[in-house]
């Protein structure tokens, strides 16, 4: 048991959170993504409504401050700790500040308690120089939710097992089981290990509730695949059909497409190689490489140029970035030189999580959590929130992990990422020397506040402490536009894909809905939306949304700034983009640039339509309770676009 004493908030604050009113951003829409993603069931088979996931979030954070003090025979007050819980909890009911969507989902629950930290982060990364503990160690925390990066390190050293007499290996129906038979397997390949058959018998059956993550199982199915498509790897390997970056980077991929077909949340990757290696910089070039169609989805890649001289590389790279917006870049100098720009702080980071806004050594993790700036009225009131975020982010890794590796890492760097959404909504609403202001004085309080933290605790402060994320699902929780980036459209019908069987789609079949052509198992549901800013990024030329980044990383964020930046090809040539790129990234430590895409496909999760359809559809769609809905089992999506990536 990693958590043993508990904080239970006061009754008249439960009581003021559930008749206290609420409004989800986008209205029903921004409901049902709540329902469909971030309510667990009850023990009385009814779903969490919001008061209730805000308590189980409140109390959980609190019991790992209180838990963490009591052992270490620190001060705690608990009068104290409950009038500012009280003040937490109501500032997070009305979605001024949030967890990530990994803090809503597992915060306060009895796994964490249990099992400790690892579930409640969002990034993680790992060097595979130790392809088989790499694996592991990133299928381990794929299943827990948490998006993974990891690089091509691994030294190519590999040779048949030897299957003449294989031992056998009865896989045991838990997390651990799967991540084990994966090593064992690569382990047979890459370190002279003998050669398993595995026992699936133990496994449960696919449909069964998993009771203390969440969710319902897949079965023995998605195993045995990915069990198949390790040994294919390095069969087609060792023959020398493929070479050690395809290695990597299928079985990397294969472990993630696994993850999702077992219905453990979503899955993210980020591969991260090196501007020469040709191999790389075709991973989803499919006419090359059709095998890889069915798996290049699951991860985002990026390229890592370590200094001014790998600059020289941009030019070559401008070809692929211009197709299909990758390879991402990474700038390593300034990731391990600078916090803000231009504040030096040594970081020994080489990696990178899938969004990008978190730089990270191997096998370590990071929490985030979430600021409004753009629902915040004040100045006072957005350094109140910075004051909970910076709680809430830098109270998670107290509580350690179940990886020794990984709480090495955690110990020493503490690395959190208090981040601001709504940006473009402020900019709009405000002026951009409001938003450089209110960013000036809000670090100053993140560091602050962790600062205090750290030493009521007797650890080390943060290394970092401020990013920009996606922010994705919670964005739309909270009705604000994602991160850094201003709206894709303004007004749109949002698409969500919801199993048949489950009662929160039965609830909504009165709505707009079809049968997902990729799953006849589920249901598209469609929620006209409309966004409060009078531009979309259809309004925003690349030197502004290029000139923003630099100014979020200059200004607020120390670790990264995840962004997407969308050119229109009819504007801008490839040779326009090299120079775009050199010209701005020598301030910045990432960058992701996207062609705007006016594709049309079925059942888009944004499609664009015009102001007057929206008051149509407004008008057209039915008022529909979401309250008392009992036994619908948390979902997901199962990618990780290129715009963003929902932890």
């Amino acid at each position: 048991m990693y958590v043993t004493s508990r904080f239970i908030l006061a009754k008249e604050t439960k009581n003021r959170l559930k008749s206290r009113p609420h409004r989800f951003g986008f209205g029903l829409f921004g409901e049902t993504t709540f329902y469909r993603s971030y309510s667990r069931i009850k023990e009385n088979g009814e779903n969490e409504n919001w008061a209730d996931v805000v308590i189980r979030v409140t109390e959980g954070i609190f019991s790992i401050k209180k838990d963490y003090m009591t052992k270490h025979n620190l001060p705690w007050d608990e009068n104290l700790a409950q009038r500012y819980a009280k003040d937490f909890a109501t500032s997070f009911f009305d979605m001024k500040w949030m967890p990530p969507g990994r803090g809503l989902w597992m915060m306060g629950t009895e796994y964490v308690y249990k099992r400790g930290s690892a579930a409640l982060y969002n990034c993680a990364a790992v060097d595979t120089s130790d392809l088989a503990n790499s694996a592991n160690w990133a299928m381990d925390m794929l299943m827990l939710g948490a998006g993974v990066g990891f690089n091509t390190a691994w030294d190519g050293k590999a040779s048949y097992p030897d299957k003449s007499h294989p031992k056998t290996y009865v896989i045991e129906d838990s997390k651990e089981g799967w991540i084990t038979s994966v090593k064992l397997l690569i382990e047979s390949y890459t370190k002279g290990g003998p050669y398993y058959r595995f026992d699936y018998s133990k496994i449960r059956p696919a449909g069964t509730p998993l009771k203390t993550f969440g969710g319902v199982a897949a079965g023995p199915k998605p195993l045995k695949k990915l069990h198949k498509a390790i040994e294919k790897t390095f069969e087609r390997y060792l023959k020398k059909e493929i070479d050690k970056t395809r290695a990597v980077v299928d079985i990397f991929n294969y472990i993630g497409v696994c993850v999702v077909s077992g219905n453990i949340r979503r899955s993210a990757e980020i591969a991260i190689g090196e501007p020469t290696d040709k191999t790389f910089l075709n991973l989803k070039n499919y006419k090359l490489y059709p095998d890889r169609a069915k798996i290049g989805w699951i991860s985002n890649n990026s390229v890592m140029l370590k200094s001014l001289d790998d600059f020289k590389y941009i030019d070559s790279l401008v070809d692929n970035i211009y197709k299909n917006g990758e390879p991402g870049i990474l700038y390593l100098k300034n990731i391990q030189r600078y916090g803000r720009f231009c504040e030096e702080i040594e970081d020994g980071a080489w990696l990178s999580n899938p969004c990008g806004e978190i730089a990270l050594e191997s096998y370590e993790l990071c929490n985030l959590s979430e600021i409004f700036i753009s629902k915040c009225q004040s100045l006072e009131e957005f350094l109140k929130m910075c004051d909970f975020a910076t709680f809430y982010a830098s109270t998670v890794n107290l509580l350690p992990t179940h990886r020794p590796e990984t709480n090495r890492v955690i110990a020493r760097n503490r690395r959190v990422g208090v981040s601001i959404s709504g940006i473009a909504d402020f900019i709009e609403k405000n002026s951009i020397d409001t938003l450089i202001n209110w960013m000036r004085q809000g670090y100053n309080k993140v560091r602050e506040k962790n600062r205090e933290l750290a030493k009521e605790c007797g650890i080390p402060e943060s290394i970092k402490v401020t990013a920009v994320k996606p922010s994705g699902t919670i964005s739309i929780l909270a009705g604000t536009s994602p991160g850094m980036h201003y709206p894709i459209y303004r007004y749109a019908v949002r698409r969500i894909r919801i199993s048949k069987k489950s009662p929160l789609a039965q609830r909504l079949k009165s709505l707009p809905h079809q049968e997902d052509i990729f799953d006849k198992e589920t249901l598209v549901f469609e929620f006209p939306i409309k966004y409060d800013n009078p531009k979309s990024i259809e309004d925003i030329s690349i030197f502004e949304q290029m000139t923003l980044l630099l100014t979020l990383q200059r200004e607020w964020s120390d670790n990264m700034v995840s962004n997407t930046i969308e050119f229109d090809k009819k504007k801008i040539t490839p040779k326009d983009l090299a120079k775009i790129i050199k010209y701005f990234l020598p301030q910045l430590k990432s960058t992701t640039l996207l062609p705007k895409n006016e594709q049309i496909f079925p059942q888009m999760p944004f499609e664009k339509i015009d102001k007057d359809e929206y008051e149509s559809r407004v008008k057209e769609t039915e008022k529909i309770s979401l309250e008392k809905i009992f036994g619908h089992h948390g979902q997901n999506e199962i990618f990780c676009g290129s715009r963003s990536c929902q932890l």
